[in-house]
């Protein structure tokens, strides 16, 4: 279903024009939100499951460059949606209030400024830019525009991260002073070797529309289809997962961001002609505590392993499935080493060691507290659905949401650092209030 020129000019002309015709509205709670689908893939599919849970949210229009996924897309949803190849066409109507975008990271700059500036709410998937310096516009854009846009990384939604957050606000474990990160993968699709669909050929994929602003090259569907293996396209380990732990990093701390991003990795095990590492290990450090970062795609255990830990000067924090709050005990006296002394020196430091810390018979009441709480959600609970329910009510109100593009480019910008430390094996410096990279 290639576009012709008239449809191409029509749609560009349309969509620089819709935002500034019309103000946003806001939504009463009878009235349907139509919205539209740019990206067809898994995460974009996934997106509109967790949608259409929210009353009132209609699916009316999709596009992909792959015109198999659009079948895929009507067969799940209906004949009646509308279908292209050609993102523009459906940003030019008029039944279209929002768009999910769920593309390969080197359009979602592109194409989120687009669809704001075309008068459409948008839910932008993680992270919200292939390159730092297309952050800024977007947030420019976005401000222009009068539009929700919210990031797709539902760690910041997640109740998980609000009760890490409410716990260290209290001062459970006193005073933070590291934080340790990681998320393990041990599946070959985890490790992003998704399947090529035997179908794929020139006729029915748009290999141009597909490359965009990346490097011309002939058709090589494995490119399209595990387009996360691949600088030209993706964002490597840091920018599908390190984004995804700053953000709930960020939440939990109320930090805007770290000064100083080094990272380091390797391509150790999925030598499959990919150009990104499989293994990164980085060290961030942010005003008050120091970030460790590790992502493996495989590793001795069975399943995906992910959390966080929160070291504190009285405890640790411990997120994944639950929360876990662990106590250190209190401190009551420093203990010595003084072995090596004379001993009539030993004998002097005793004396004034035990009037300070008087030695203490054993007692049931001197007897510590559980070492440990656990916080578990309710059964059922689910961070994506709940982060698109947030979005939606967003849009019906148009109330602020929290993940915006400011929120998600202070998460993007020093995980795309990261990928630049690696690559030019050098330490970057990141400033989280101006949101730029610094010298």
């Amino acid at each position: 279903m290639p576009s012709t020129r008239r449809s191409f000019l029509q749609a560009s002309t349309t969509a620089g024009l819709a935002a500034a015709a019309e103000p946003p509205v806001r939504y009463a709670a009878t009235d349907q939100i139509q919205i539209a689908l740019l990206g067809a893939g898994g995460m974009g599919q996934g997106d509109v499951r967790y949608a259409l849970t929210v009353p009132g949210v209609k699916l009316v229009a999709a596009a992909d460059v792959y015109d198999s996924r659009l079948t895929r897309v009507r067969e799940q949803w209906g004949n009646q949606i509308f279908t292209t190849r050609d993102y523009r066409e459906i940003l030019a109507r008029k039944d279209v209030d929002a768009v999910i975008i769920a593309t390969p990271d080197h359009w979602h700059a592109q194409m989120a400024i687009d669809a704001l500036k075309a008068g459409k709410d948008v839910y932008l998937e993680k992270p919200m830019v292939q390159k730092v310096e297309q952050g800024l516009p977007l947030i420019e854009a976005e401000r222009a525009s009068g539009r929700i846009l919210q990031v797709g990384s539902q760690y910041v939604t997640s109740m998980i991260y609000t009760k890490a957050r409410d716990l260290l606000k209290s001062g459970a474990i006193g005073e933070l002073n590291m934080v340790e990160a990681w998320l393990d993968r041990n599946t070959a699709l985890g490790a992003w070797q998704y399947t090529i669909p035997p179908d794929a050929s020139p006729a029915n994929i748009d290999w141009d529309r597909f490359l965009g602003s990346a490097p011309k090259r002939p058709f090589e569907p494995i490119r399209l289809f595990r387009w996360r293996n691949y600088q030209d396209y993706g964002t490597a380990v840091a920018g599908d997962l390190f984004v995804h732990l700053l953000s709930g990093l960020h939440i939990v701390t109320g930090s805007l961001g770290p000064t100083r991003i080094l990272a380091t990795g390797g391509l150790r095990y999925w030598k499959d002609g990919r150009d990104v590492p499989d293994v990164m290990l980085g060290i961030l450090d942010y005003p008050g505590f120091n970030l460790a970062l590790r992502v493996n795609f495989k590793s001795s255990v069975a399943s995906e392993q992910f959390g966080f830990r929160f070291v504190g000067s009285e405890g640790i924090i411990t997120t994944g499935p639950t929360v876990t709050l662990a106590k250190s005990p209190p401190e009551t006296e420093p203990g010595f080493t003084i072995g090596t002394f004379p001993r009539a020196v030993q004998e002097q430091f005793l004396k004034e060691y035990r009037q300070k810390y008087p030695p203490r018979e054993p007692s049931g009441d001197r007897m510590p507290e559980s070492a440990q709480m656990v916080y578990a959600p309710p059964p059922g609970y689910d961070a994506h659905r709940e982060h698109h329910r947030v979005f939606w009510a967003a849009v019906r109100s148009r109330q602020p949401v929290v993940e915006d593009g400011t929120f998600g480019l202070r998460a993007a910008g020093p995980a795309l650092l990261a990928n630049t430390s690696f690559y030019e094996q050098r330490i970057c410096r990141w400033d989280p209030q101006k949101m730029v990279a610094s010298a």
